[in-house]
């Protein structure tokens, strides 16, 4: 079997008790107005083109009998997702679309300010114990904070803000639109350092977005995953590498071309002294999600077994040998990377 190849149609692993109690001590629990499986019952499904293109998304449209309480159930979760459940007026539905080619297949709710025509959009998806780990690692690990709800089968995410990595490559990378290659390089080698150390895998440029912000009279860039479907999944080292992906070329490139080797690492050192930071920040709360994931499952043993047997030879430790779990997988390459053992 090809470890470096990803599994699109990846298992769905439920969500255990001790998962469930994690969720409810942090408040990513909810009782939601309606469920995942409520919004397949759609009537009619129409694709979304661009420029001729097809998108992937459709917009799915409900019996006119179902659509008001549809509707009103998006408004109220809209508001739990964002403002902890206090009501917020003018607002309405603007769209509802649906992909099927995800793995999660999601829906994607755009909810409008009529007063303003100020917009936003959320995701509702089938819940999976290995993305509910992925979102809190992102939230515990990374610059970025994450923000999310759970019930059951049902699993709500917010929009995660950027250009989509593909579209940064064919609009500024290849279609000539201004950017700071250097600094886009830097972020790109972090962006890299951050997925190994945690173990997030697939991230090819249309799994995660590109956030500029100016600053005085630069430019800064942030890359954000943005999919989580692979968090300590695949049985595979470079999967977990951005780098590794011929979606990435452009990317790669780009870092070969304006940074070192040395400079590299010292980006690398700078990404991982961050993130030990903020691990020692949410000490207690990543120990807990740390055990309750050790004795999870989230992947087949075959990945473990091949996994586990690629990071002992990186790293020449044979503890590796010994990781049963998935999550004592992550442990250890945690404590490799960031010399981090709780």
């Amino acid at each position: 079997m090809d470890f470096n190849h990803i599994e699109y149609k990846k298992k769905f692993y439920p969500v255990n008790k001790s998962l469930e109690n994690y969720l409810f001590k942090y408040k990513r629990t909810t009782k939601l107005p309606i469920k995942y499986s409520d919004l397949l019952n759609y009537a009619e499904v129409i694709p979304i083109t661009s420029k001729g293109k097809n998108t992937l998304w459709s917009s799915v449209i409900y019996r006119p009998s179902e659509m008001s309480r549809i509707t009103e159930s998006f408004i109220k979760i809209y508001q739990l997702l964002s403002a902890d459940g206090c009501d917020i007026k003018h607002l309405y539905v603007g769209s509802i679309d649906f992909c099927s080619y995800a793995n999660s297949k999601p829906f994607r709710i755009k909810i409008i300010n009529e007063i303003n025509d100020n917009h936003d959009y959320y995701y509702i998806k089938k819940t999976d114990a290995s993305r509910i780990y992925g979102l809190e690692l992102e939230h515990i690990l990374s610059p970025n904070k994450i923000n999310f709800l759970s019930d059951k089968e049902t699993l709500v995410e917010e929009h995660i803000i950027g250009i989509p990595g593909d579209q940064f490559i064919n609009d500024y990378v290849l279609g000539g639109m201004p950017y700071d290659k250097i600094r886009l390089a830097k972020e790109f080698v972090k962006f890299n350092e951050r997925c190994f150390v945690r173990l997030l895998g697939d991230m090819r440029s249309y799994n995660f977005v590109i956030e500029i912000k100016q600053d005085f009279d630069k430019v800064q860039y942030r890359i954000r995953a943005m999919d989580f479907d692979q968090q300590s999944y695949e049985g595979g080292k470079n999967i977990y590498l951005p780098q590794f992906f011929k979606d990435n070329i452009s990317f790669v490139n780009l870092a070969q071309e304006h940074i070192s080797l040395k400079t590299a690492e010292q980006y690398c050192n700078e990404a991982r002294s961050l993130l030990k930071k903020r691990l020692m920040l949410a000490k207690n709360q990543y120990q807990e999600l740390l055990e309750i994931m050790k004795n999870d499952t989230i992947s087949s043993q075959e990945n473990i077994f091949s996994l586990r047997k690629e990071l002992a030879k990186h790293y020449k430790d044979p503890e590796f040998e010994k990781a049963e779990s998935m999550g004592e997988i992550l442990s250890l390459n945690i404590k490799n990377k960031l010399g981090i053992s709780f």
